[in-house]
């Protein structure tokens, strides 16, 4: 997926990162635009489909459309090529978590770099 790359270096394994990542239960805990989630799986997969609801209450429906386990994921949201999301394993206890943002939503970069930083308060929480 081509765009806006924002990384962030994480100091806890790249499996806690993808954990948080995959986990809907967690997104509204770190995705700013997220406030709930409804999907039939916990953990997303390739097709997995289900819908987010803004915090301005409007619920957008999404569809994974690539997954490499462990590794990367994207989805599209109300049917338009959304983030993408990537764990880069960066040694022992270390990763880089990368959101691509499309150009044409350049402007959204800004709520994946404060996500970024959530996740990475959550993750090196998590291994203390």
């Amino acid at each position: 997926m081509a765009g806006i790359e924002i990384t962030r270096d994480i100091s806890a394994p790249a499996t806690a990162v993808w954990a948080l990542l995959t986990d809907t239960r967690q997104w509204p805990r770190w995705g700013p635009s997220v406030a709930e989630v409804r999907c039939s799986e916990r953990n997303i997969r390739g097709g997995s489909r289900g819908a987010v609801r803004t915090p301005l209450g409007v619920w957008l429906t999404f569809t994974v459309t690539a997954f490499e386990p462990g590794r990367s994921w994207a989805w599209k949201v109300a049917g338009v090529p959304a983030t993408g999301h990537r764990v880069e394993p960066q040694g022992r206890g270390r990763c880089r978590l990368v959101f691509i943002v499309p150009l044409w939503a350049a402007p959204y970069a800004a709520v994946c770099r404060l996500a970024a930083g959530r996740i990475a308060r959550l993750a090196e929480r998590a291994k203390r």
